[in-house]
């Protein structure tokens, strides 16, 4: 099912607010990604059952002493991660293709197990998700190549349905043997930062909703439930921008809410179906205090 016209229309509003208001401020939307990048990191890392905490990750991406141990691995998970999302934010310019993909995943899988990094799984080599068996070795290349020109060819769907749909089908071919699910939702940013938008965090703490997305379409093929969880990430992901680049003063939800006397529990509704220009911070949900 496709997104209904009046959530396009919302975020071609918004779009076009966004665009005109960083005119000028690029460097304030350097600091917000910025800022933002630990968040991302953890999130798309804990939605694989990382351990790690989002503090202990902010301390990793500043090269301090995180307090227990931690794996090398999971050093090198967040890392690596933060590095491909700085990377792909650089090369809005290079459209993406096979060998780009392959980049991606060899600086993911970099120090970590460089015998899988940069290609795709060969003979022999099986994976599966839950229940669900991944396409044998042998069909990941042409069915790759069917996807990306699927996508470049298909110029009437919608594009935040396209590139749902694209990150089920890259999820469903799952073609290499590690971080699948990390450059997958990498590639989501890639194909909005390709369009002019900002970025968008898929929230570990969503992610039995996502995980059921992917079970709805290799059971159903309905695409509705990713189409949603994409939809609201940017709404969100676009409220937040603006709300910096206009200077306002922002609070937490929960202070807006006493402070205008207003129902906490309505106003959080209403942020998670972003009816309101709400948006999540270490997973506070804060806002404009101006805002009527």
């Amino acid at each position: 099912m496709a997104t209904i016209q009046p959530v396009k229309e919302r975020i071609k509003i918004l779009k076009k607010e966004y665009e005109g208001l960083k005119i000028g401020k690029e460097s304030l939307l350097h600091i917000i990604n910025e800022a933002e990048l630990s968040e991302s990191v953890y999130n798309s890392n804990a939605i694989e059952n990382s351990t790690l905490t989002l503090r202990e990750t902010e301390k990793i991406l500043l090269e301090m002493e995180v307090s227990r141990d931690v794996s090398v691995r999971e050093i090198f998970e967040a890392k690596n991660l933060a590095r491909v999302m700085e990377y792909v934010s650089t090369k809005v310019q290079e459209e993406l293709t096979e060998e780009k993909i392959l980049f991606l995943h060899q600086m993911l899988i970099a120090n970590i197990d460089e015998s899988i990094a940069g290609r795709f799984r060969k003979e022999h080599e099986y994976v599966r998700v839950g229940t669900h068996i991944a396409p044998a070795p042998e069909h990941i290349g042409r069915m790759l190549e069917q996807l990306l020109l699927e996508y470049f060819s298909d110029h009437e769907m919608y594009i935040v349905d396209k590139i749902a749909k694209f990150h089920l089908d890259f999820e469903t071919i799952h073609p290499f043997n590690d971080g699948n699910g990390r450059i997958g939702r990498v590639i989501i940013n890639y194909q909005l930062f390709r369009l002019g938008f900002p970025g968008i965090i898929i929230r570990d703490k969503e992610k039995k909703d996502y995980y059921t997305a992917f079970t709805e379409y290799r059971d159903y093929k309905k695409t509705k439930r990713m189409e949603k969880i994409i939809t609201l990430a940017l709404m969100e992901s676009l409220h937040k921008r603006i709300t910096y680049l206009k200077g306002e003063m922002i609070i937490p939800l929960a202070e807006y809410a006493k402070f205008h006397e207003k129902s906490l529990r309505t106003l959080l509704n209403s942020a998670k179906r972003q009816t309101i220009p709400a948006f999540r911070e270490k997973g506070i949900w804060k806002i404009s205090q101006s805002l009527k």
